[in-house]
Order: C-alpha cells, then structure tokens, then sequence
C-alpha cells in the first residue's frame, strides 16, 4: 500500500509538470497522510537536515572548479594536448574526444559540463573535417558520461551521502571502470571509422607534442592531486573539492591568465545556480527518504524481492532493469536521491558490496543520461551541434550499447571493481 502511495503521487506530480524536488515533497507528503503521522514540524526539519551535510559541500566546489577550469583557459589546453597525442591517427579527432572525456573526468565530475565544452569545440572541428556529424555529436555525448564514473564525482558524493558508503572508496573504486569506458569507446570508434576516409591531421614533432604537455600540465596534475591525496589520506573528498576549485582559480588567474574578474562574477554566479538546484534536492530527498524507512517501504520490497535474495546476480540484473528503465524517464540526481533509500536495505539483506552496488547503480544511472526521452547529456550534445535528437540517437546508439555491455561486465564480474579498489585503498 505504501509503496503504492508513494509511486503514485510521485509519478503523478511530475506527470503534471512539478519539479522533482516539490514532486519529492509532495510524496513525502502523501506518506505522511497515509502512515497517519502529518507533522510540518518533521518536514521542515529533515529539509533543513538534508542540506546541512557537510560532504555535501564538496557538490558547490566541484561545480565551481569545472566552471572555473572552462573559462579559465584549461578545457582549450586539454584539447590541445589530446590532438598532439593522436590528432594524425585516422580518425584522431574520435580519440582526441575520449582522451580529452577521460582528462574532463578527473576534473570535474559533471557529465554535462563535460559533454558542452567538449562538445563546443571538437564537434565543429569533426565536421569541419568530414567527420559524421551525428555519430561524432553521440561519441562525445557518450564520452561525457565517463565524468560521474572517474572520481572526482558529483554523484558518488550524492550517493554516498545518501547512503552512508564510504566516498573515498566510491572515488577510488570508479577509476578502473573509467578507463574500460573510454578502451570500449576507442574499440567501437575504431570500428565505426575502419571503412571512412576521414582526413588526419599532420603528425606532430616531438617539439610540438612537448610544448602541448607543458601547456595543459596545470591541468594534468590536478587528477593526481586529488587521487593521490584521497588514497594517502592527506584530504576528505570535501577537502579535494576546496583543493581543486583554489587549483583552478590559481591557473586561471595566475598561470594562464585568461580568467578575469569579470569572468569570476559570472562563474560564481553560475556556480551557486547549479549548486542550489542540486542542494534542494538533496533536501527534499530527505524528505522522502525518512518517511520511506518510517513507512517500512524497504522492508516490504525485500519481502518481494526474498526469492532472489541469495542469488547475487540475479538481484542485481532485476536492480540493473529497474534502474535502466527509471533512468530514461528521470535525470541522475533525483533517480539516486528517491532509489538508493529504498534499494540499500536490500542490497544489504543480500549480503552485496554496497560500494560495488554503488559503482553499478551510478554507472546506470549515467547511462540513462543518454537514453530518450530525459536524456541529458543526449540534449546537451544535440543542442552544441545543432542536430536533431533523432540524428544523435542514430549516431550515439553503438557507444551507448558499448556501455551497456560493459555494464553488464562489471555486473557479471565484480572482481574488475573490487580486486582495484583493494588495491587503490
């Protein structure tokens, strides 16, 4: 009945256009109907409490150094570096974008942020260059999921706080996982691209591939930095947001000198508007997410779910669908606020790893960032190279497939998680 009351009205405010965080309300709402327990004191409390978090701190520092590292010059020196490496290879540009992911990735842990400033300048460049545009427009949108998966990550935080794991250890554990998104990539890239005859760009000397890796060296570092620093235990991951965001404050105004004062009124400004859309929510969560443990919906699902329970695999294809199709109707965030409350009790019950179900759980979800009709990271990239959402749906669907079976890979194979993370902590 419960579980019922609070789908239902869920479901049913956002069918009627209400943003997720008062959707999220208006179920807590509704359980608080239903359970007989009506009291605005509770609500205001767990909305007050479910923002004064402080790892949840590292979400605002995070957005501000992503934003910072675009307008001060880094993105542009990524890209530079990235076409020095594998810009003469057939089909370079393609690698130049999964490189150029991956590098975003260890910046700033927003896949959209990431998709729009890859896709800003690489996919005018591809086109220019002959390459399809819709299947480059969906190799960058697939590329910008690898941000939420490489630490530093804005979700992992989420989650993390959402649910108690440990995300020193969500962060190391989304290193491996990473690199076999941008491998996969480059293996279907290179596929695709076997019978094209895309123009390379001229090989570059050593002198000049130098020159690039001294110029994005700034930005290189400071992946290391955090990773290093969070495996030795020299910082909290809300410490490395603070880290990365002065890092990138310090190169943009200091180093490179493309960052003005001017800039850093809009930055900020751009930085605190994404941060309370993202702490909001996090509030309303709150919300949902004591009234789902008072409601008992935990229990009653693990009570359906009992007949799997001690089949590992089996659970987690049935979490992976579920999870699969929640995410091609809503966005990331929201999907990990309202399901992780309600699946870590069974995932616990059913003795998994909560920080391999964490890596799965996000993964999927930054999947369905590419999947209509939601699909984020999908309209971002469409919107940057001015095509269609049908035209990069044509072009983004071998990638997404691509992750599909990786995720399916790590599903099967937990080892490829849990055997790193032993060895990062």
């Amino acid at each position: 009945m419960t579980v019922a009351v609070f789908l239902g009205s869920l479901l049913g405010a956002m069918a009627l256009g209400m943003p997720i965080a008062f959707a999220l309300l208006v179920s807590g709402l509704a359980l608080m109907f239903v359970t007989d327990m009506f009291d605005s004191q509770i609500m205001a409390q767990n909305l007050i409490s479910g923002a004064d978090n402080f790892p949840l701190l590292a979400i605002p520092f995070f957005i501000l150094a992503g934003e910072l590292m675009n307008k001060g010059g880094i993105s542009s020196r990524i890209i530079g570096f990235a076409m020095a490496l594998v810009g003469h290879i057939k089909g370079g540009l393609g690698y130049v974008a999964i490189i150029g992911s991956v590098i975003f990735a260890g910046l700033s842990g927003s896949a959209v942020a990431d998709t729009a400033a890859l896709g800003a300048i690489l996919i005018p460049m591809m086109a220019g260059a002959g390459y399809d545009k819709n299947r480059s427009a969906g190799l960058i949108a697939a590329g910008g999921i690898i941000a939420p998966v490489i630490p530093p990550s804005i979700p992992m935080i989420i989650f993390g706080v959402t649910s108690g794991v440990s995300i020193t250890k969500l962060f190391l554990a989304g290193i491996v996982p990473g690199v076999l998104l941008a491998a996969g990539l480059a293996i279907a890239w290179a596929i695709l691209i076997r019978k094209s005859n895309y123009k390379a760009m001229p090989r570059k000397s050593v002198k000049e591939i130098l020159t690039a890796t001294v110029k994005a060296s700034w930005a290189l570092v400071l992946p290391a930095i955090i990773i290093l620093g969070l495996k030795f235990g020299a910082f909290t991951p809300t410490e490395a947001a603070v880290v990365a965001a002065f890092y990138a404050l310090f190169v943009g105004l200091v180093v490179y000198r493309e960052l003005t004062m001017k800039d850093l009124y809009q930055v900020l400004v751009s930085a605190g508007r994404m941060s309370a859309v993202v702490m909001f929510l996090a509030a309303a969560a709150m919300v949902s997410s004591w009234l789902i443990t008072v409601a008992n919906i935990p229990a009653e699902l693990t009570a359906m779910l009992e007949p799997v329970l001690d089949n590992k695999l089996l659970l987690l294809m049935m979490i992976n669908l579920i999870v699969f199709l929640v995410g091609t109707a809503m966005d990331l965030t929201p999907t990990i606020l309202i399901l992780t409350p309600v699946l870590m009790p069974i995932v616990e019950a059913a003795g998994i790893d909560p920080v391999l179900f964490g890596l799965l759980f996000i993964l999927n979800n930054c999947i369905g960032l590419l999947t209509p009709p939601v699909g984020t990271v999908l309209n971002v990239a469409a919107g940057v190279g001015r095509i269609s959402m049908e035209d990069i749906m044509r072009g983004v669907w071998p990638f997404l497939l691509v992750e599909i079976i990786i995720l399916l890979l790590l599903t099967v194979f937990p080892e490829l998680v849990l055997i790193p993370l032993d060895w990062f902590s």
